[in-house]
């Protein structure tokens, strides 16, 4: 087995296999240095700062591909100025590799308008300013919708809910101030009912209910009746009902007569006027609490003294009786007399005697 591998023709073929696979090798290496231009670099030219024009043009000459990105806009560089590049200038890349520039844009990324028609102003603002937009002037303008937001102006032209303004650009907004008071209400007898909802609008008012005599919807029907009647005051946004007819207001006499008799209420001014008398304040009767009863008080019997007989004396003494209970003071006119019991008179005075104390009785009680 050894002889036959060691060969001459077995040897010779391969040789021949491993000089074939040398030369795939080395043909493939040489094609890939002619195909990716191996050893052939150029620097990147710095484009940073330049517009966006020039910088393209600067890539082409080099012989470079380019790509062109925008950023978010900011204001302290010019429009269209190259802000960023990859790869970064000095670096060395092929020919042909592509470079990414980034430049700033000419303005704001524009945004869509909200809507916030007919919402609260305060919340309308809110939301404005949250999107990037910018109140420069508040209008008010005569509407029953007060403080809601009516209407978006840009430049003076109405924006529309949903268009496209650029970023931080400067609205004026139309807020209500509420609806005007004692408006003067038109007369649209005679007109179409076209031509009266204008004047009707313009009036600031709203029309309510339309009524066809023949119960069409034709606009150029004639109106021959309106409530409320023509020179009443109402406030703004009130509703003004119409009738129309294809006839004139002259051929429908009876029947504006039949809602003048409905709608025009007619004030008696023959009658005396009324007067009122004042009727004099009612004042409720206070009544008094029932004075209180006195409680009844018990009576204790008395017990009656039992007099004692005390004996008797004679004339000729001229003592009292025990009975008495005091004895009066004698004057001097008295006390010259003489008595029984032998009594001196005051001798040459005329003063009275102090009156005496009486005694306390002894009371025996059984």
């Amino acid at each position: 087995m050894l002889k036959s591998l060691f060969n001459w023709k077995v040897l010779l073929n391969l040789v021949v296999a491993i000089g074939v696979f040398v030369g795939l090798v080395w043909l493939t290496f040489r094609w890939l240095e002619y195909h990716t231009n191996h050893g052939q670099e150029i620097p990147v030219p710095n484009v940073i700062n330049k517009s966006v024009y020039d910088a393209v043009k600067i890539l082409e000459d080099t012989g470079l591909e380019y790509e062109v990105d925008s950023a978010e806009y900011n204001p302290k560089y010019k429009p269209f100025q190259v802000l960023k590049m990859h790869p970064i200038s000095s670096s060395r890349v092929k020919p042909g590799s592509l470079v990414r520039i980034v430049v700033n844009p000419r303005t704001w990324a524009p945004i869509t308008v909200p809507d916030v028609i007919n919402r609260y102003s305060g919340l309308a603002f809110q939301r404005l300013d949250q999107v990037g937009l910018k109140i420069n002037d508040t209008i008010y303008e005569p509407s029953i919708q007060k403080d809601a937001l009516l209407r978006i102006l840009y430049k003076g032209n109405a924006v529309n809910p949903g268009s496209r303004l650029p970023r931080f650009s400067v609205i004026d907004v139309v807020v209500g101030s509420g609806p005007m008071r004692n408006i003067s209400i038109p007369s649209v007898v005679g007109l179409s009912v076209k031509e009266a909802r204008a004047v009707i609008a313009k009036s600031m008012f709203e029309v309510g209910l339309v009524e066809h005599e023949d119960g069409s919807k034709d606009e150029s029907d004639i109106i021959y009746y309106q409530d409320p009647a023509s020179g009443d005051v109402r406030d703004q946004g009130m509703q003004i009902d119409l009738w129309a007819s294809k006839r004139t207001p002259a051929e429908l006499r009876a029947k504006v007569e039949q809602l003048n008799s409905i709608y025009r209420m007619k004030v008696d001014t023959s009658l005396p006027p009324v007067h009122y008398d004042e009727v004099p304040v009612h004042q409720e009767p206070s009544f008094d609490p029932p004075p209180a009863v006195p409680v009844p008080k018990k009576e204790v019997p008395k017990s009656e003294p039992v007099k004692t007989e005390q004996p008797k004396t004679s004339a000729a003494t001229g003592a009292k009786p025990a009975g008495t209970t005091a004895e009066k003071p004698k004057s001097a006119a008295t006390g010259s007399q003489g008595s029984g019991t032998g009594s001196k008179p005051a001798a040459g005075n005329t003063a009275q005697q102090p009156a005496q104390k009486p005694k306390a009785k002894k009371v025996v009680v059984e």
